[in-house]
């Protein structure tokens, strides 16, 4: 599923699929808005989680990005089932709608409902809760067993 979307006259950018060619550009824009927004993550555990995204995590995801209209990779986000996975956007490019766009895709056509945040990332946190989420749990350890606690969210209204 693709669209057009605008959020200034100059810049237009589309939501597309990913192919294999895109992985580089996918780990750039991880690891600047990871360098970005996850601060107390060390540099072992950023090159533990990049090793991850390459080995394991990207082949387990349905892949979606929004491109600039030069096909330049913005932003990414990755579902499996009913939750969203990743979604990461350049950190040059934050606060002009790309996340949004990204989950509201992935609500929309993938069918989305949970999604789980770090707990020492409270923009994150923010955002998802300004687009409908509300917490259910949280876990001490994330994903691979490390110890950054996983704040479990589920958008509201959908059991």
């Amino acid at each position: 599923m693709s669209g057009l979307f605008h959020w200034h006259r100059d810049a237009p950018w589309h939501l597309g699929a990913v192919d294999g060619t895109d992985r580089p550009r996918l780990l750039q824009v991880w690891e600047a808005a990871v360098r970005a927004t996850h601060h107390f993550l060390g540099e072992e555990d950023i090159q533990f989680y990049k090793r991850m995204l390459c080995e394991q995590y990207f082949d387990l995801v349905r892949l979606a990005c929004l491109r600039d209209g030069h096909g330049r990779v913005l932003g990414f986000s990755g579902t499996a089932e009913d939750r969203l996975e990743m979604l990461f956007v350049d950190p040059d490019q934050h606060g002009r709608g790309l996340g949004k766009a990204l989950l509201r895709h992935a609500i929309a056509h993938d069918g989305v409902r949970l999604v789980d945040v770090n707990e020492q990332n409270p923009q994150a946190l923010a955002f998802y809760l300004s687009q409908g989420f509300e917490q259910i749990g949280r876990s001490a350890l994330d994903g691979a067993d490390r110890p950054y606690p996983l704040l479990h969210l589920r958008l509201r209204g959908r059991a």
